[in-house]
């Protein structure tokens, strides 16, 4: 008869077998472990830094607080000249962007700021009946005038007289009162309801990343 014997496969041995598995489940942990690791790891490392935010805002509360809605009014800028108006890093306006730091810790860390105080001396409580009263004061009371300054008061540092400067008031004001409506009610029921003061501002600012935003090009535009 012509040919060979069949071929066959080749048989690997139950030790070789055990050994390959165990191969595979030492990578499987191994990368596994490595996940596990790195999410520890950044977990970590955001622990740590709010814990020295923590510590230099117990250190020095004002100083803290003023560094916080200075930095973040100036995010909020840099959002908007980048993501809302697209200008590109090499049209980018330096010069707003500082304009709206300063605004931020010149105007709003100390007003806003001061202002969580006054509220908490004239409601001290903190039911949610309380929370509520905040909330309704500081929305119906507060919010229409700080952008009733802070409209114009950008308008001034960017250079425009006082007759342009209360057309753009008039015709900004209701939009942005209104935008304002939308976002910090909901916000602020929390804000007062569930933080302490002296975290209160840190907790607005950073929700008021994309708040800022929208001032600064509502405020820009003209």
């Amino acid at each position: 008869m012509a040919g060979g014997s069949p071929s066959r496969a080749p048989v690997h041995s139950e030790p070789q077998e055990r050994a390959g598995l165990a191969a595979e489940v030492r990578l499987s942990a191994q990368v596994t472990w490595a996940r596990a690791a790195a999410a520890w790891s950044s977990r970590a490392g955001r622990m740590a830094l709010w814990r020295v935010y923590q510590r230099a805002l117990a250190a020095h509360p004002w100083k803290v607080q003023i560094l916080t809605a200075g930095s973040l009014m100036g995010l909020g800028d840099v959002i908007s000249q980048q993501l809302v108006e697209r200008r590109g890093l090499r049209e980018h306006q330096v010069r707003r962007t500082l304009t709206m730091v300063s605004l931020g810790c010149g105007f709003v860390a100390p007003v806003v700021g001061g202002w969580y105080k006054v509220l908490d001396r004239l409601l001290p409580g903190t039911t949610k009946v309380d929370a509520l009263k905040k909330m309704l004061l500081d929305q119906g009371g507060f919010a229409p005038c700080f952008l009733g300054c802070f409209l114009p008061l950008v308008g001034t540092l960017n250079g425009l007289s006082a007759r342009d400067n209360w057309a753009k008031l008039q015709q900004d004001y209701s939009d942005a009162l209104i935008t304002n409506y939308y976002l910090w009610p909901a916000v602020q029921l929390a804000n007062f309801y569930l933080v302490p003061l002296h975290y209160r501002l840190a907790l607005v600012q950073c929700v008021a990343v994309i708040w800022n935003s929208y001032l600064s090009w509502k405020a820009h535009q003209l």
